[in-house]
């Protein structure tokens, strides 16, 4: 059985100051609660340069993977963060034939950027996971990071051989 689902806004990637660590922001309008997500920089760069609309020279992993449903005739109609568990996020793409496939979050994400569909999230993990927005003056905040979003391009999440950035970065940061 399906949780309870709730459409959220990909607001952006954004590196975190403190842990210096690459966060995708995810906004429940509905609660104004924000789920950050820890991610890889291959993953970080893979959201950047979809909200972006860059088109890469040659096809990425997640452009790929577009490509390869799209040929076999079918879609992916969900994308959706369906669990938290010991601070790892699950989820899973559901394809038009109905077949369910197990994906990292950050990889859910770039695949729902790329098909234009929107992501969901549990209301649960966005309940437990989710931060307060601030309220001081969100018409600067939003103005001020879609600049950002504007300015960022995929090369500004490269780490330059950091190992903990390597292939196969999960959820937590690690």
């Amino acid at each position: 059985m399906d949780p309870e689902l709730v459409v959220v806004e990909v607001v952006g990637v954004r590196r975190h100051p403190v842990v210096d660590e690459n966060v995708v922001l995810l906004l429940d309008p509905e609660s104004e609660l924000v789920v950050p997500i820890m991610v890889g920089t291959t993953e970080a760069s893979a959201i950047a340069a979809a909200q972006a609309g860059v088109v890469p020279p040659r096809p990425m992993t997640h452009d790929l993977l577009r490509d390869v449903v799209l040929a076999e005739g079918d879609q992916v109609r969900r994308a959706a963060i369906t669990r938290l568990e010991d601070g790892v996020f699950y989820a899973e793409l559901l394809l038009g034939n109905g077949s369910r496939v197990d994906s990292r979050a950050s990889d859910a994400i770039a695949v729902a950027l790329r098909f234009g569909i929107p992501v969901l999230c549990s209301a649960e993990v966005v309940a437990v996971a989710g931060v307060e927005v601030q309220h001081t003056n969100p018409e600067a905040a939003v103005e001020e990071f879609r600049e950002f979003l504007d300015q960022v391009s995929p090369e500004d999440f490269e780490t330059g051989g950091d190992p903990r950035s390597g292939p196969g970065g999960d959820e937590t940061g690690h």
